[in-house]
């Protein structure tokens, strides 16, 4: 598995693209929060788990949590944010339950080319605005209403 892009970990969780961006985080930090299994402990309670539910009440070692934790609080250091690349490694290589996870998650998160919009005019005198692009909102233009249509008459519409 490749290591998780620092920029994608510090984009989201600096709020970057919008609600998609927000739901990303908020899933790798359900994610993260999951239980950890390290691989060939049998039992699953290699973290200190007395009862087995999976959850001690702290973060354990190597979970990534801490980071996870920390790079939220503090979106713009790279610093946490490649901790918490480490940690998420480190983690997956331990535990392959989470590396599938983070897997599928890294998939969806760091895909950000979905949608794309291919224009292209060729050809013809345009006498309006002309846009190309994606996701345009509050857009207004000024144009000339259109012309008049003369009722009852073979006329053409003439402009007042």
């Amino acid at each position: 598995m490749e290591p998780i892009s620092v920029a994608l970990l510090a984009a989201l969780a600096g709020g970057a693209g919008g609600e998609a961006g927000r739901q990303a985080w908020a899933t790798l930090s359900e994610l993260v929060r999951r239980p950890f299994r390290r691989d060939g402990s049998g039992d699953g309670n290699s973290d200190g788990d007395e009862d087995g539910d999976g959850n001690t009440g702290a973060p354990t070692a190597g979970s990534a949590e801490p980071e996870l934790v920390r790079l939220a609080a503090h979106p713009d250091d790279a610093a946490l944010a490649r901790a918490l690349s480490t940690a998420l490694a480190v983690r997956a290589a331990a535990d392959a339950e989470f590396r599938a996870g983070l897997v599928r998650w890294h998939q969806l998160a760091g895909s950000p080319h979905t949608g794309d919009v291919h224009n292209e005019i060729s050809g013809g005198t345009f006498n309006s605005p002309v846009l190309q692009g994606r996701d345009y909102s509050g857009l207004s233009f000024t144009t000339p209403a259109p012309p008049r249509a003369d009722t009852g008459t073979d006329t053409p519409p003439t402009p007042d």
